[in-house]
């Protein structure tokens, strides 16, 4: 087996007969900001919960950093972080306790509150309770509370969803940052212009399957050669799916 820290190989998933995902195959490079996009339904946060353990594939083989999704799932818990998109935090404890309270669950040292508080930007706003947030302070707490554990890949589920455009840019600007300290990014995100300006590589779904896997410019340049093209313009021609708003 090579290096790379993600590694699927025909993965399958059906919900009572319905198809989620559909022989999918594909691996992420280390470091790499890797975009997995599709309409609703297409099995993006599907393939996540497999990734992570929470979820066994009905079919196929997957590894995150050398452990086997399936088989080798407590092994898999420290090397991955996952925000998802549902904002699960206690709203009336202050996000130093969120933290505290994670890390104990997590069995890391309480040092490593302070550590990710900063590396996200919220030190100073900490000792405030999660209730008197905004949406994207509260996103970053779920992003430190993912870090806790200095895991090596970290799955975000539509991170900037819902928020204002400057919280939405500090954010993509954050998930440069972790990049480039070495952390390897599993993106999901309906907004085409996201992808494109952090992601390497941008794998499209439709209905379960694997339609496309390129770098945006060549996704770009293959849709529409030598003429002006958008990455929104390349998904919706491969799924048909007007995004939405």
């Amino acid at each position: 087996m090579n290096n790379n820290p993600i590694i699927v190989e025909n993965i399958s998933h059906r919900f009572n007969g319905l198809v989620a995902l559909d022989r999918i195959s594909y691996q992420v490079l280390p470091g790499e900001i890797f975009g997995f996009l599709g309409p609703n339904g297409a099995g993006k946060t599907t393939m996540i919960r497999i990734l992570t353990g929470q979820l066994r594939p009905t079919a196929g083989k997957a590894w995150v950093f050398g452990c086997d999704v399936v088989e080798d799932r407590e092994n898999l818990k420290p090397q991955v972080g996952v925000v998802f998109e549902r904002q699960n935090l206690y709203e009336r404890l202050s996000g130093r306790d969120n933290l505290d309270f994670s890390a104990r669950l997590y069995g890391v040292p309480g040092s490593h509150v302070d550590l990710v508080l900063a590396r996200v930007g919220m030190a100073e706003r900490a000792s405030e309770p999660v209730k008197k947030f905004s949406n994207g302070m509260k996103q970053r707490l779920l992003i430190a509370r993912a870090l806790l554990h200095q895991p090596k890949v970290l799955f975000l589920d539509e991170p900037t969803r819902g928020l204002d455009a400057g919280i939405a840019r500090s954010i993509r600007s954050l998930i440069v940052e972790l990049s480039r300290a070495g952390i390897t990014i599993f993106l999901t995100t309906h907004y085409m212009e996201e992808a494109d300006q952090l992601c390497s590589r941008v794998a499209i779904l439709n209905r379960g399957r694997m339609v496309a896997l390129d770098t945006p410019r060549h996704h770009k340049e293959t849709f529409a050669p030598g003429k002006p093209a958008t990455l929104e313009d390349v998904f919706v021609h491969l799924t048909g799916d007007r995004l939405a708003a």
